[in-house]
């Protein structure tokens, strides 16, 4: 059966990638079809019940700048928030929440079910239809143009677009201890065909595990003799359009784990799908299963155990730091080691699992396939890991098939522009050969890329895209405008070295000056906040706390931020310097077959691209240079 309308793009799956990429292109006025295997797991936490995190926080506030729904509907279902890393510098401080599960993912179906020009169906997509388009010779150009997809049933949706994000169904394997059965999630289908479709078409593929904790019955909990940890009295919004958080928050709980529970652990290997070979895939290296904490991590006592509430109207908690795919009852053992949980009681058990991935450097930086033309792959089926780094690839291959749609440039953000450009470039350029997952120290510009400048260094390409409305954009306007006239006030006002501001300064744990300072350089000194600055200067206290927070960064670490703008220059120079597409990297003197291998495998976009290509020398990145010059 052909379903006679026709759709400019066609989005496969209903997860965190699914749910930005099919708003992003309808929101841009594009006819949008999302198919998803069940209507109603659209948006489930499959894992652990929260948004944000080190380096994922930022993720989130720039899906939110660019004008995508993940930091809105957070902001919305949160029942606690917390600011992570406060005692470190800004470039590394990150916003966390957890969520309300249940919520959130009827708070993401509500969204998608009442966005004008999104069709959305219950379907299983087994095939792409694709069609030849082109006899060119010029290897990175696609031969094979996509032009919709078949389902399980026989149907047939034509579109001008296809972004696939299959999360972890692609052929996914459900581990828990020695048995094993097809499924992308507890309770879910496989999507085998679909997997085998796309290895017809010449997909490099290749299998990743990752894993889950089990559910805990919170009646069963001892929470008198747990560590209650509470949220932020005053939380800050993940979105930039959000005015105050009006929920009240609950607080989660912590536990440890002890010498006999990693006993029971190691007594139980044998039973273990990771240490019997029966799971071959490589595992999530940062988010470990506790089989490998004790193992790899054999001279700690204990483990710490984060219980987080599932919701408001449910009593689950996820023990996040136990996620297992023991058996289940090794894993009723353990818990039941753990202080806090001697009685409880196993809702639904962990679980590991296994599922395919494609070599994401067949992705051109707009997360269009090389391969076939007009076709997108977002969130795990690129090798990542997190709702938020899905959420992030989601929006950028929604906007990408929307201006493809529209004949008009993509967007490209770069690793000096944003955490969603060092995610993506990565990928792209070098591959992974483990789950990827965001963190600030993949940022070399993290001074700049942080959480709170999110909106000034994206809303404006949101806004030229057509995601961010005028009024979102007047308003960053308004603070770009307000930080700048507070930056030229503190250089102006100066304070004199009376006796009076020098008790003052003494007040302050700072010491007393000897010549008229601008209030600039006092807010220099690193013990002088803002706050303290306001005991001095009666105009600070009418300045809004946003614009006093940017003001405070600006300028307790300029020198540092003015060298990252100096390394910024000249990564530029790198990226200005186009490839041109189809370009012949076999004919440039000089270069060994190797090096001429590994750019005709990446086809990098520019100079800068090619040179973070692994194992690519500056030897061979000068000699790409010279021939490019010359051509130009």
């Amino acid at each position: 059966m052909i379903y006679p309308k026709k759709y400019d793009v066609i989005v496969v799956g209903g997860g965190h990638a699914g749910i930005e990429a099919s708003l992003a292109a309808a929101r841009l006025n594009c006819q949008t079809l999302l198919l998803t295997m069940n209507l109603d797991t659209t948006g489930l936490m499959s894992c652990n019940p929260a948004i944000g995190g080190l380096g994922k926080g930022q993720l989130v506030k720039e899906i939110d700048a660019l004008g995508g729904e993940m930091a809105k509907a957070i902001d919305k279902t949160a029942i606690q928030f917390r600011r992570l890393n406060t005692k470190k510098g800004p470039a590394v401080q990150s916003s966390r929440a957890q969520a309300d599960r249940e919520n959130y993912r009827l708070y993401m179906k509500y969204v998608l079910e009442n966005q004008p020009g999104l069709d959305i169906k219950q379907t299983l997509v087994d095939n792409l239809l694709l069609k030849d388009i082109s006899s060119s010779s010029k290897s990175d150009l696609a031969q094979r143009k996509v032009w919709g997809v078949e389902t399980s049933i026989g149907e047939r949706f034509l579109g001008e677009c296809v972004i696939i994000t299959p999360g972890t169904f692609l052929e996914g394997i459900i581990h828990i201890g020695l048995k094993h059965f097809s499924g992308g999630r507890m309770g879910g289908f496989s999507s085998i065909q679909l997997a085998h479709n796309l290895r017809d078409l010449g997909f490099r593929l290749g299998r990743f595990k990752t894993g889950t904790c089990p559910r805990l019955d919170g009646k069963s909990i001892n929470f008198s003799s747990l560590t209650s940890q509470k949220g932020d009295s005053h939380p800050i919004p993940f979105s930039f359009s959000t005015e105050e958080i009006e929920q009240s928050s609950v607080p989660c709980y912590i536990t440890y784990t002890n010498v006999r529970t990693h006993q029971i652990i190691k007594d139980n290997l044998d039973r273990s799908p990771l240490y019997t070979g029966t799971i071959k895939a490589t595992g999530v290296r940062y988010c470990p299963s506790i089989e490998d904490k004790v193992m790899k991590f054999s001279e700690r006592k204990r483990h710490q155990v984060f219980l987080e509430p599932e919701g408001l109207k449910t009593k689950e908690f996820y023990p996040n730091g136990l996620s297992t795919s023991l058996p289940l009852d090794v894993q009723i053992k353990v818990l039941r080691s753990i202080k806090g949980l001697e009685r409880v009681e196993v809702v639904r058990p962990g679980y590991g699992i296994e599922h395919d991935y494609v070599d994401p450097t067949c992705l051109r930086p707009t997360l269009e396939t090389k391969l076939v033309s007009e076709l997108y792959f977002a969130g795990q089926i690129n090798g990542t890991t997190g709702y938020e780094e899905a959420a992030a690839q989601g929006l950028m291959a929604g906007i990408n098939a929307a201006l493809r749609v529209k004949r008009e440039e993509p967007l490209i953000l770069n690793r000096a522009e944003a955490y969603i450009g060092v995610l993506i470039d990565d990928l792209v350029t070098k591959g992974t050969n483990e789950p990827y997952r965001m963190f600030t120290s993949r940022a070399e510009y993290r001074l700049l890329l942080r959480e709170d400048n999110a909106d000034i260094r994206l809303r404006e390409k949101g806004y030229r895209v057509g995601l961010v409305s005028s009024e979102e954009h007047q308003k960053v306007k308004r603070k770009e405008k307000m930080v700048k006239l507070e930056l030229d006030r503190l250089s102006s006002s100066k304070i004199l070295p009376t006796q009076q501001t020098n008790e003052k300064l003494t007040q302050l744990g700072t010491k007393p000056i000897k010549a008229p300072l601008s209030l600039r350089g006092l807010l220099r000194r690193p013990e002088v906040t803002y706050e303290k600055l306001r005991i001095l200067d009666k105009e600070s206290c009418k300045v809004e706390r946003e614009i006093a927070r940017q003001v405070e960064i600006q300028i307790m670490y300029d020198g540092y931020i003015e060298r990252e703008l100096q390394q910024v220059e000249k990564f530029k120079k790198m990226e200005n310097l186009k490839i041109p597409p189809g370009f012949g990297f076999q004919n440039i003197p000089g270069l060994s077959s190797e090096v001429k291998e590994k750019f005709s495998k990446i086809k990098p976009h520019s100079l800068g691209q090619a040179s973070r290509i692994s194992g690519i020398t500056p030897a061979a990145i000068s000699i790409l240079m010279i021939h490019l010059k010359r051509l130009s």
